[in-house]
């Protein structure tokens, strides 16, 4: 699979739109997954990682990933009484996003004891 993800960032870099909706198809499922985590879980931040957000595509993954948080998580102010803080998007460094297990573990707060 690295394979066709070199492939695929390959077209995107020379413009290829097949290459741009796979990105936004990504985009799409971030943005819904994240909100059906957070009817599960109280958050507000999420560190981006992965080779597949790294150039160019990772910035249409994110843009997409939030036009569906604004879009799809608007509520009607009728049945709620406040609506959750945004979520916002953390990166790190095009190299530092390819050894993204080590970052995330890295990241992790300290529990304490």
């Amino acid at each position: 699979m690295p394979e066709r993800l070199v492939q695929l960032q390959t077209l995107m870099a020379a413009g290829d739109e097949r290459a741009a909706r796979v990105y936004e198809t990504i985009g799409t499922y971030l943005g819904y997954a994240l909100l059906d985590y957070r009817d599960i879980y109280d958050f507000d931040d999420v560190l981006v990682l992965g080779r597949v957000v790294t150039g160019i595509g990772g910035d249409v993954v994110q843009a997409r990933a939030k036009e569906v948080l604004v879009s799809d998580d608007a509520v009607d102010p009728a049945t709620v009484v406040s609506r959750p803080a945004p979520i916002t998007f953390h990166t790190v460094s095009e190299r530092d996003k390819r050894h993204g297990q080590a970052v995330a573990a890295a990241s992790l707060p300290a529990l304490e004891r």
